[in-house]
């Protein structure tokens, strides 16, 4: 079966009945629906290895690479009937549906071994695309791999690694040769994070969360079968790992295991029982709040469904997930900023354990949910130009060797 044949009513009836039983018996209910459990690298792994035991961790992976081989409809009612149920965290595991679908593509069969070991979680990885001097322009990498005879010498800095710290692999974009323009002297590396070399930094965000990294490089030796594709093409295995992002993010790739934040349906619960704990429920104003929080909700996941029915029937092409993408940065953003009004003074300051604390959280963070996995503007550009046909933007280091476009020092 592919990933978009549809199965018969009966047996997605049958899968979903099954999967209920399962889930019941094997994994963790969530305290609080619609808000997930820190998790750490411990948690991570095992949460995958029960998944794999049960033949849930690869729904739509190859059976070859120990998946089950089965249609992006039978993922979504897995996911449906999980929602109560704690299961890893996408964010803190982007391996799967980031990573694991550009390797599949593009790696060796040696290096295919990855999917395997992120599906029973023996292996978690992590992107490493943005750098501290290049903002939304990945292509314009400075981190560099430079040929030393059978081997690659890699030195630079990434950052904005989500999860870097807890992971054991990432996928790194550097640049290997600087005498063609800035798309065309890329590769793609898979780094073990753990050579001598490489460190990762945490770094401390304003609501207090540590997930994001900075990673520094040097003089980190790797083999030649660390690239993954062939070498100055890298920006090409970029490109479709950008695409399994948008739609990681957005809310309709069928390789998220953990529910991505566009597709939790506990979270606009968890809206109404916030009102319901502070004693507001019965304001109309509330009532309107959490009322546009549903109403949006309906529409994302009608957009979701509308838009990867499209792309797989080759009506729209895979950049139309920038479509989600920016759906996703506006709705998120405004559901924490409507948790916050319902908190009122309660998400403003709060003790340990006060209702309001996660709303207070979540408003200071919302911020990057309009830039991690793409930010909305450039959502915006890639629509324009991609999908309505309108004039790409003028850029000065177009068709021009890298070496010889100017830059800022760092």
């Amino acid at each position: 079966m592919s990933l978009d044949d549809v199965p018969s009513t009966e047996e997605l009836e049958d899968y979903r009945a099954t999967a209920r039983q399962w889930l019941a018996a094997n994994m963790p209910r969530l305290e609080r629906p619609g808000i997930e459990p820190d998790q750490g690298p411990e948690r991570l792994r095992q949460l995958m290895a029960i998944l794999w035991d049960g033949g849930y961790a690869g729904i739509c992976f190859p059976t070859e690479l120990g998946g089950a081989g089965l249609s992006r409809f039978h993922h979504k009612a897995f996911l449906e009937e999980a929602l109560p149920y704690e299961l890893p965290i996408h964010i803190g595991n982007p391996g799967l549906s980031i990573i694991a679908p550009p390797i599949m593509e593009f790696g060796t069969e040696a290096q295919k071994r990855h999917v395997t070991a992120m599906l029973r979680g023996d292996e978690i990885f992590v992107q490493m695309m943005s750098e501290p001097s290049g903002g939304s322009d990945m292509a314009g990498a400075l981190s560099r791999a430079d040929r030393d005879g059978d081997v690659w010498i890699l030195n630079g800095s990434k950052i904005w690694s989500s999860g870097a710290y807890r992971s054991d692999w990432g996928l790194v974009l550097v640049r290997t040769d600087w005498s063609v323009p800035k798309h065309r002297g890329l590769s793609m590396v898979l780094l073990d994070l753990s050579l001598p070399g490489v460190t990762v930094n945490k770094i401390r965000m304003v609501n207090g969360a540590e997930e994001f990294c900075q990673e520094f490089f040097t003089d980190v030796v790797l083999t030649e079968d660390a690239i993954l594709g062939e070498p100055n093409d890298g920006w090409t295995v970029a490109t479709r790992l950008l695409v399994h992002e948008r739609a990681a993010v957005g809310g309709s790739s069928p390789y998220v295991f953990g529910r991505p934040a566009s597709v939790r349906a506990g979270a606009n619960q968890e809206l109404a029982r916030l009102a319901e704990r502070l004693g507001r429920a019965d304001r109309p104003d509330v009532q309107e709040l959490v009322g546009e929080a549903h109403a949006a909700e309906i529409v994302s996941r009608q957009l979701i469904d509308r838009v990867t029915d499209a792309i797989s029937l080759g009506r729209y092409p895979p950049i139309a997930g920038s479509l989600l993408r920016l759906n996703t940065g506006v709705h998120l953003g405004r559901r924490a900023t409507i948790a916050l009004e319902i908190a009122g003074p309660d998400g403003v300051t709060w003790e340990a354990d006060d209702d309001g604390r996660h709303a207070g959280e979540q408003f200071v963070f919302r911020q990057a949910m309009s830039i991690g996995g793409g930010t909305v503007e450039m959502q915006r550009n890639l629509i324009s130009e991609r999908l309505m046909g309108m004039p790409r933007e003028p850029a000065a280091d177009r068709d021009k060797a890298f070496s010889e476009v100017r830059r800022g020092p760092g």
